[in-house]
């Protein structure tokens, strides 16, 4: 932990350079490279003959190198993530009262996406530490309804795949269809699952390249991967108006983003490292505040840090959580982000949708997490800021 007397001397240096968001609205960054990536092609496009085009070659370049990335058979393209969970939802062909297990504390899109498809959401706990659906307690809500397990790779952490899947087969025996696992990596692309990467394991998983994400095509833009050939060509199916065989809708990204996908895929491991190396000198600033609980990062998995999430006492829980957070943001200058409370806490649509579900311990680490911000272009000297600034307002939170 950083002493009294290096803190006052940190934040008296630093407070000019202060007021950086929660949750920056740039994730990554981009160099000359993808600059020129975009403007080829533009200038590809030009030719009337071709125009931007439908699915070109940029797309299938950039398909084929992100399903290499991740390990799996195949990737397909879309124009946000929260349409890849859309889509997703869909290829389960959800019928009345079929149900969908998924984490509460969450952000929204996972389960509009499933309220989208006519599916009945059922809230999963998450373990603490992780802030991952724990898997015994979305064993313990399985019934003969449940259609599919929907986890959350959460704030850049994979879930515990293996666990998930293994749950679902045990339950698929006696189910006219198979419990499906769909992974929410819109947090976590680019995070390591064992010995490999988030996306080769489940059904489906969903990627985001939004403007805030680890990387980004122009703003908006996702990605689903697959190891099912009958799920790959439905996806792309629906992606373009149905094909010849079904409904469909115009689900694309551009010509343009997935050439500057492209480029930024070969970068993403590099922005990501530079995010690990902030974040674990961070939890060495921070260690020894004992309100504080740091980072897990357990043995399976390997951290994006998409955000950096830390969890403070039961007792502090709400209005002490939150004055941490008030004296952040005033005093010296640091956004913060809670990422996430409960979705039916502050999504009145959800809320109905879900009746009287509720639960304790997740709306407690709700009130209890917070995310200072970090972002994997800032200096060791910003780093250290926030980490002083952090031990600043939790102490004077204690003095009350």
């Amino acid at each position: 932990m950083i002493d009294a007397a290096r803190r006052k001397r940190i934040l008296a240096r630093g407070r000019s350079q202060a007021g950086w968001e929660g949750e920056p609205r740039l994730g990554g960054w981009y160099t000359d490279r993808e600059i020129r990536a975009a403007v080829k092609a533009i200038r590809d496009s030009m030719d009337w003959r071709e125009g931007f085009g439908f699915i070109t070659k940029e797309f299938t370049d950039f398909e084929a190198a992100y399903a290499r990335y991740t390990g799996s058979r195949y990737a397909v393209s879309v124009s946000t993530a929260s349409v890849g969970l859309d889509m997703a939802m869909r290829c389960l062909n959800l019928g009345p009262g079929d149900e969908v297990i998924c984490p509460a504390v969450n952000f929204k899109a996972s389960h509009m996406a499933i309220l989208g498809q006519g599916g009945r959401i059922v809230f999963a706990d998450i373990d603490p530490r992780t802030f991952n659906i724990d898997p015994h307690d979305a064993e313990r809500r399985i019934t003969r309804r449940t259609r599919a397990i929907l986890p959350v790779h959460m704030n850049g952490l994979s879930a515990p795949m293996d666990e998930l899947l293994a749950i679902a087969k045990r339950h698929s025996r006696g189910h006219g269809e198979p419990i499906r696992v769909i992974g929410d990596a819109a947090r976590a692309g680019g995070g390591g699952y064992k010995s490999g990467k988030i996306g080769k394991r489940g059904w489906m998983t969903v990627f985001s390249f939004h403007t805030m994400k680890l990387m980004t095509t122009l703003g908006e833009g996702g990605m689903i991967t697959t190891d099912d050939r009958a799920v790959k060509n439905r996806l792309e199916s629906i992606r373009q108006w149905g094909g010849a065989s079904g409904w469909g809708s115009s689900y694309k990204m551009t010509r343009v983003q997935a050439a500057v996908g492209l480029v930024q895929l070969k970068r993403l491991d590099s922005m990501i490292a530079r995010r690990v190396r902030l974040a674990r000198l961070r939890s060495k600033l921070l260690a020894g505040v004992p309100e504080l609980a740091l980072p897990f990062e357990p043995a399976y998995a390997e951290h994006t840090y998409y955000l950096y999430t830390l969890l403070l006492p039961p007792d502090w829980a709400g209005r002490k959580r939150d004055r941490v957070v008030d004296i952040l943001r005033r005093k010296y200058g640091v956004g913060c982000i809670i990422a996430n409370p409960p979705v039916y806490s502050d999504n009145a649509f959800i809320r109905k949708a879900t009746g009287r579900q509720r639960l304790p311990k997740s709306d407690e680490i709700g009130a209890r997490l917070f995310c200072p911000s970090l972002h994997p272009l800032m200096t060791d000297a910003q780093n250290e800021y926030i980490a002083a600034a952090v031990i600043e307002a939790v102490e004077r939170t204690r003095k009350g």
